[in-house]
């Protein structure tokens, strides 16, 4: 299995906090988490420490970000042929408050708008599984058109025009709860199953492809033999940054590997699940063998 992901990518700042900050205090912590993060970045990273052959497709600045990001996906073994790094761009960064007692996290993001799409190279390696997250649409596109018999999946957080878009051309929309709500603009209630069938057909009839409804600590909404909830397992949490991300590197890593379609989505839920147990987006990856571990004695919200 080959992969490719193409997408947005960040520094993360994390600051543990056991509270969330009140407004015109000060505050003092321990020691900060530094990473590097973004949906279609995560899940590279997710690729390859799982042992897969992963590409990233994504443009940094040439400053101290851009550096620290470079070693840490060479460190795990992404192949950073395809990470362009700019001197008229500064990578973006992003200041995290994670609130250790509930698991939120609260997120800045400081991103140079100046571009919106950076990359500039032809991709020409190949792919067997292709994540997209909604960045980088241009370079996006051209990986999906080049490699069209490629699994292709699309990491959509947000209702925006380039997810819109890329929508249409992936195999399997992954869509945030957020993205549901804005794009058939109701409230999801997460017992109602036959309400969120009626969003799920919604999605499917518009972008005609496998749609996964993410529906956080409740796991996901599919349709295989019937809808269902295929729900997570039961933590507490302490940091939720980037779990949605690692996510959708595991949906990647098991369906590519021929997993059912609920099965992939139950240890993807089971991946991002444990994920919340520690602070920051990529330190807190578990194991594919953590994953499988856990899988055997699954419990259910």
């Amino acid at each position: 299995m080959k992969a490719i992901c193409v997408g947005h990518i960040s520094y993360d700042i994390t600051l543990p906090v056991e509270a969330y900050p009140t407004e015109n205090t000060k505050y003092r912590i321990e020691s900060t988490v530094e990473c590097g993060g973004g949906p279609a970045s995560n899940a590279a990273y997710l690729l390859a420490k799982w042992g897969v052959n992963t590409s990233f497709v994504g443009a940094v600045g040439k400053d101290y970000y851009g550096d620290q990001i470079k070693k840490e996906f060479q460190d795990v073994g992404v192949d950073i042929c395809y990470l362009e790094q700019r001197e008229d761009f500064k990578t973006s960064t992003s200041y995290i408050v994670a609130n250790r007692s509930n698991g939120s996290r609260t997120i800045i993001t400081s991103k140079d708008s100046s571009k919106n799409n950076l990359v500039q190279s032809e991709v020409l390696v190949d792919g067997d599984v292709i994540l997209v997250d909604g960045d980088e649409m241009d370079a996006a596109f051209k990986v999906l058109n080049a490699k069209g018999d490629a699994l292709s999946i699309l990491d959509a957080g947000t209702l925006k025009e380039s997810t819109l878009l890329l929508g249409k051309k992936v195999k399997v929309l992954a869509c945030s709860k957020d993205f549901a709500e804005s794009f058939t603009k109701t409230k999801i209630d997460h017992y109602d199953i036959a309400f969120l069938a009626q969003i799920h057909k919604k999605l499917e009839d518009y972008f005609q492809n496998i749609v996964i409804i993410t529906l956080e600590a409740y796991g996901a909404f599919v349709k295989s033999d019937d809808y269902k909830i295929i729900p997570s397992i039961q933590v507490k949490a302490v940091d939720s940054t980037g779990a949605g991300d690692i996510f959708h590197g595991a949906l990647a890593y098991f369906l590519g590997n021929h997993y059912s379609l609920d099965e992939a989505v139950r240890l993807a839920n089971i991946t991002g699940a444990l994920s919340v147990l520690k602070v920051g987006g990529r330190f807190s990856i578990p194991t594919l063998k953590e994953v499988l571990e856990v899988r055997e004695d699954y419990e259910i919200i």
